[in-house]
């Protein structure tokens, strides 16, 4: 992820912070290090989530959607929903 409006993101942050938790951030990364292939950003940030319906619960939500276009307005950044094996 970019941040291209600080201001503007760490009001996101603070304000994803006190959404009711449909999960658990693993890492916030400001300083990933790309091993192949040329990274996205400067930051990673990987949330656990209990299954694909506490995620679409907390994404699809009013309250997300309208503080997502903060993080889409104030980023370039890319999500991915991924799962685990096993």
């Amino acid at each position: 992820m970019y941040v291209n409006d600080p201001e503007s993101f760490a009001s996101y942050a603070e304000k994803a912070k006190s959404m009711p938790a449909q999960g658990k951030l693993v890492t916030l990364d400001g300083n990933p290090i790309a091993i192949e292939g040329n990274p996205h950003g400067s930051r990673v940030a990987i949330f656990e989530v209990e299954d694909d319906a506490a995620f679409r619960n907390w994404y699809d939500s009013p309250e997300y959607q309208e503080l997502r276009k903060v993080r889409l307005a104030a980023t370039d950044s890319r999500s991915t929903l991924v799962h685990t094996m096993g």
